[in-house]
């Protein structure tokens, strides 16, 4: 979340008026995150959050709001759309297009616990499994056609070292055995800014807007590379908290032995994935009032860790019998 397009509070307090919340209390800009424009909005009625599209476009929203308003009816604690007087979930702001949403409660955890992790890996599966029956379906927009093309845009404007280390990452992850994983929804982005703790009870899930169909398994490597990360140990990820998400998320969604063979190298793609997109972001900033920006060097060492790393993990191992 960040502000790319500042508002008023005269224009957000006239605009309001399409909806059934009140008189506008507060706005507040929002700088954690990279992608849309956030404010946290208080109005008569509550706490919510104001969220501007800056790069999707309106027809491109309707997955991510539905989705969004299906899981919270399936016992997954995300925010929840709120309609206009007409019924729709989506406005315009600004001349981009907009929503609001529940503000839910809760801090993110910047050094996350063994039972934290397990919360994930809890949660991830009630998310999976609840999006079996969302109507709607829509491809994963960062998966393997995505990289393909962002690493070729990439290539040319890298440095030697890293343009030999992506070009070799591709060709891997091009000659890996392919397998038929479980695919489903999945929220693709997971990281501990987009998860909500009050203690070690998990408050709310946030940030839908990479979400789509891809293997199952990717989103528990994209989880497991941020949440179980041992910062003191070369980007390693620590065996108890990998090991907690991974059971948990077992115990409600049982993995099968194609993603305990899968497993080393889905935690490379998922490391490609956010080196890729942050090394995109760093060549081509974009402006704006409160940017947050990520570094693409930790997730180079990430993804060199899980290529230095013994082939065969222990940790599903653990959990698969």
């Amino acid at each position: 979340m960040s502000v790319f397009t500042p508002l008023t509070r005269a224009h957000v307090s006239d605009w309001l008026g399409q909806y059934d919340l009140g008189a506008l209390h507060a706005l507040d800009g929002i700088e954690d995150g990279v992608q849309n424009s956030n404010f946290f909005l208080d109005t008569a009625h509550g706490r919510y959050v104001l969220t501007v599209f800056e790069q999707l476009q309106r027809d491109e929203l309707p997955f991510f709001i539905e989705l969004m308003a299906h899981l919270s009816r399936h016992g997954v604690p995300c925010p929840a759309p709120v309609a206009t007087h007409e019924g729709s979930y989506l406005g315009e702001i600004a001349g981009k297009p907009a929503v609001i949403v529940s503000r839910l409660s809760g801090r993110s955890p910047q050094t996350p616990t063994v039972a934290q992790c397990a919360a994930i890996g809890r949660l991830l599966a009630t998310l999976h499994l609840a999006g079996q029956s969302c109507p709607l379906r829509q491809e994963h927009p960062r998966g393997p056609l995505w990289r393909q093309t962002t690493a070729e845009q990439l290539l040319p404007r890298l440095p030697a070292g890293d343009a030999a280390l992506l070009a070799s990452e591709l060709r891997a992850q091009a000659t890996s055995p392919s397998q038929a994983l479980p695919r489903g929804i999945i929220h693709a982005d997971l990281f501990r800014d987009n998860v909500l703790f009050a203690g070690d009870e998990l408050s709310g899930v946030l940030d839908f807007y990479f979400a789509g169909v891809d293997d199952l398994l990717f989103d528990l490597a994209v989880a497991s590379n941020d949440w179980c990360r041992d910062a003191t140990r070369d980007s390693a990820l620590d065996p108890a908290r990998t090991g907690a998400l991974l059971a948990a998320y077992h115990a409600v969604r049982p993995l099968d032995s194609k993603e305990r063979d899968a497993w080393p190298m889905m935690l490379r793609a998922a490391a490609l994935r956010f080196w890729l997109s942050r090394l995109a972001d760093a060549y081509s900033p974009r402006d704006g009032e409160l940017v947050a920006t990520r570094d693409p060097a930790e997730y180079r060492a990430l993804l060199c860790q899980h290529i230095a790393a013994d082939q065969h993990q222990p940790w599903l191992d653990a959990v698969i019998a």
